[in-house]
């Protein structure tokens, strides 16, 4: 496999089905910035092999390089993109604080949206394991919704890591069974955030083959 580009620009590294891979590139897509994407099939387990590895010591998706830099899990990637690049990065300090606390929480909390996804669609699990998730899952949902009440964005008065890190991995929701409706702040942030230029769903938006992509050039 050619995993090789120029040092100078982004490669993501990522795989069509997942989350953790989508939350980088719908920050690559929004800010209108070239990069190529690599793809890891993580059906036919190239994750584990002795070249990604030399990737990704964890053998998991996302990873970014950049500058001679291999950057690895979502929200690093996406603390270095802001800081890298500037975009999506709060104004104040207080609010870059905060919206990477979002981060930090997303992980502990919002993965458990993905959990109740990946056992509804990827893999049967005990009826009991989905009893203990689903009501952790919906509670982040709910924390979530009222976070937003009388605001359109999570962090200050425009979209920001916090947003893109939390949506790229509730945006799976529905395939876990949990209605988006039920959450009525969450459905129209959800849609602010569809509605920005650049934006695509995951499976519109991430190839199942390597692809570089040149926004203003038809990539």
């Amino acid at each position: 496999m050619d995993w090789k580009a120029p040092p100078d620009r982004l490669t993501l590294f990522g795989s069509f089905t997942s989350s953790s891979s989508f939350k980088p590139m719908l920050f690559l897509t929004l800010a209108r910035l070239p990069f190529s994407f690599r793809t890891v099939n993580l059906k036919n387990g190239v994750q584990h092999t002795d070249e990604y590895r030399a990737v990704n010591r964890y053998e998991k998706v996302p990873a970014l390089r950049h500058r001679g830099l291999t950057i690895v899990q979502s929200n690093t990637i996406l603390d270095y993109l802001a800081r890298a690049t500037g975009h999506f990065e709060p104004a104040s300090e207080q609010d870059r604080w905060h919206a990477r606390e979002w981060l930090s929480w997303e992980e502990d909390q919002i993965t458990n949206v993905a959990k109740v996804r990946h056992y509804s669609r990827f893999r049967a699990v005990d009826p009991a394991v989905m009893a203990y998730f689903r009501p952790l899952a919906e509670g982040a949902l709910s924390f979530v919704d009222k976070a937003l009440e009388g605001r359109d964005w999570l962090v200050g008065n425009a979209c920001s890591i916090a947003d893109i890190g939390c949506w790229g991995r509730m945006v799976f929701m529905a395939e876990g069974g949990l209605e988006i409706a039920d959450f009525p702040r969450l459905l129209a942030w959800s849609r602010r955030m569809q509605a920005m230029q650049g934006y695509a769903m995951p499976y519109d938006l991430i190839p199942k083959k390597d692809q570089e992509f040149d926004p203003g050039q038809g990539g």
